[in-house]
């Protein structure tokens, strides 16, 4: 191997590579080159203000205006959100004075239920053998009959949790679609 560089010599001088770095130690006393260690010290006029005169006001026109008049009174709290444009629909759940769909209404127009999908579908699977997922959601002929069959020996429970939780169209005893 040589020592030359197959690209020719560098157009930016010396390759600093070549140096040795300790070669060039500077000797105690001497300042550092520029751009290292501290900074230099500031130039008299800047910064803090010499002697301790306490501390200094700011200058006009910055920070909160003191002595410029009364303050304005904050706005009258309001009440939750504002109310949707018109033309929007209230989000599903919400009580829409209705007191046949005290829950709103499906997509479909049909009346949500008081009752939850989730709860009777949990309720299904844990206790379906005495039938309390059908209870819960007023299907008191099919909750009988599971109590007097142990759910059907528990694969009847179990299907009808599954499809208590599953389904989309599941009603409670009035005819109104599941929540949840």
């Amino acid at each position: 191997m040589s020592d030359q560089n197959p690209y020719g010599d560098s157009p930016y001088g010396e390759n600093p590579y070549e140096k040795n770095p300790h070669e060039e130690t500077p000797r105690e006393g001497t300042p550092p080159p520029p751009g290292y260690g501290y900074p230099p010290p500031a130039a008299p006029g800047y910064g803090y203000p010499a002697g301790d005169s306490g501390p200094v006001p700011p200058p006009p026109g910055y920070g909160y205006p003191h002595g410029a008049g009364p303050v304005p009174p904050p706005p009258p709290p309001g009440y939750g959100y504002p109310p949707p444009p018109a033309g929007y629909a209230p989000p599903p759940g919400t009580f829409t004075g209705d007191p046949n769909a005290p829950y709103g209404y499906d997509p479909y127009g049909r009346p949500y239920s008081d009752k939850s999908k989730i709860t009777a579908g949990v309720l299904q699977l844990l206790l379906g053998g005495f039938g309390v997922g059908r209870f819960y959601t007023g299907h008191t002929g099919m909750a009988l009959g599971q109590l007097f069959t142990c759910g059907g020996c528990g694969i009847w429970a179990l299907i009808d949790g599954i499809i208590l939780l599953a389904g989309k169209d599941q009603t409670d005893a009035q005819g109104r679609v599941l929540r949840g």
